[in-house]
């Protein structure tokens, strides 16, 4: 769940199916994010330099923000101001303060630090991403591009693990590509995220969906974390990653895009410049940085409990709400979990195709 929003769409891999989508309806998007970054070095000195960065918010309003970006020549931040600014190696975050927090549609934050280089290269960053967007001086396409159809199933495919789920369970994937390590905080923190979202949907409804057990499916996949961020696969960049993962779950798994038998939600731990994820039609596809702040490395846990909530009412046929208007199909999601569904929007996830998978 872009978190960071997550630019959500109707995501399959074989035709646009007729619902709707977050990151993430009739297809469509979370709240519009989109967002403008203005990078400059102010000043530079033997071993130390000053930035100046102004965030400009194109999408909905959002009510905090945090800006990340990766540094390529070693440099290192050492004092900021107007932000709270953290750094992990090459990747710096920085978040509003109490009082820049705030960001209509189109209006600006600025912040500055200081930071340390090595002399001879300081270039500027060359993505940002806002609250888990990715910042091109736009906002994300509306529409979900078709992606190319899937390879069919190969007789014979393995079972997955446990055997098959009963259907009308929702069925949940880690793909851990073939050169990323395993670390157990991935399948349980994204288990946890679907147990809250589970518990968020019975309150709110009154019932809920099933998870299946184990709750997530851990998939080997066949590629390095690089093909799967820099292989081609739909038209717009921002769904390599997750188009990719879609295509080998459904080979691997004998899935199907909708799929009648579950609801699908699949996380990557692959992202590339721009990537995101997106739901509809029973499915939640996701890249990295969804799967990263489950696991509680990746921000505040309640962006990605909303996050999901979100993805799911797109998986479950809920369209993008117009305005930012206290349900968790608009940039309210963020406020989780003070949020709630609206009672038309009830009355569509109940009517809808898979309301019978909810109890």
């Amino acid at each position: 769940m872009r978190a960071n929003p997550f630019r959500l769409a109707a995501a399959t891999l074989a035709v646009i199916l007729a619902g709707a989508v977050v990151a993430t309806g009739g297809a469509g998007h979370a709240a519009a994010a989109g967002c403008r970054i203005a990078y400059a070095v102010s000043s530079q000195w033997p071993g130390g330099f000053g930035a100046n960065v102004q965030v400009t918010n194109l999408g909905d309003p959002i009510s905090g923000w945090t800006l990340r970006w990766s540094f390529t020549a070693g440099q290192t931040v050492t004092q900021a101001w107007n932000a709270t600014v953290a750094q992990s190696g090459a990747a710096v975050t920085a978040t509003n303060v109490s009082y820049n927090g705030g960001l209509g549609t189109g209006a600006s934050a600025s912040f500055g630090f200081n930071g340390s280089w090595n002399g001879s290269a300081n270039p500027t960053p060359s993505a940002f991403t806002l609250n888990g967007v990715a910042c091109t001086g736009g906002t994300p396409p509306t529409s979900v591009p078709p992606a190319p159809t899937a390879t069919p199933a190969p007789t014979g495919t393995a079972p997955p693990p446990g055997g098959t789920p009963p259907p009308g369970t929702v069925r949940v994937y880690w793909l851990k590509p073939s050169d990323v390590a395993y670390d157990q905080r991935w399948p349980d923190g994204i288990a946890a995220v679907m147990r809250e979202a589970q518990r968020y949907y019975r309150q709110e409804l009154g019932r809920t969906f099933t998870l299946n057990n184990p709750v997530v499916e851990v998939v080997d996949g066949d590629h390095a974390k690089s093909w799967y961020e820099n292989t081609p696969n739909g038209s717009d960049r921002y769904w390599w990653s997750v188009f990719n993962m879609q295509q080998e779950l459904m080979r691997k798994l004998s899935l199907r895009a909708p799929d009648n038998r579950w609801i699908n939600v699949g996380e990557i731990s692959a992202e590339g410049p721009g990537a995101g994820g997106g739901g509809g039609g029973g499915w939640v596809i996701l890249c990295q940085h969804d799967a990263d702040g489950a696991a509680g490395v990746n921000g505040p846990m309640n962006r990605w409990y909303g996050g999901m909530v979100h993805e799911l009412g797109h998986a479950l046929g809920l369209p993008d709400s117009t305005s930012t208007d206290g349900t968790p199909m608009s940039a309210s999601f963020y406020d989780y979990p003070n949020t709630h569904f609206s009672q038309a929007q009830k009355n569509q996830i109940l009517a809808g195709p898979y309301g019978a998978f909810l109890s």
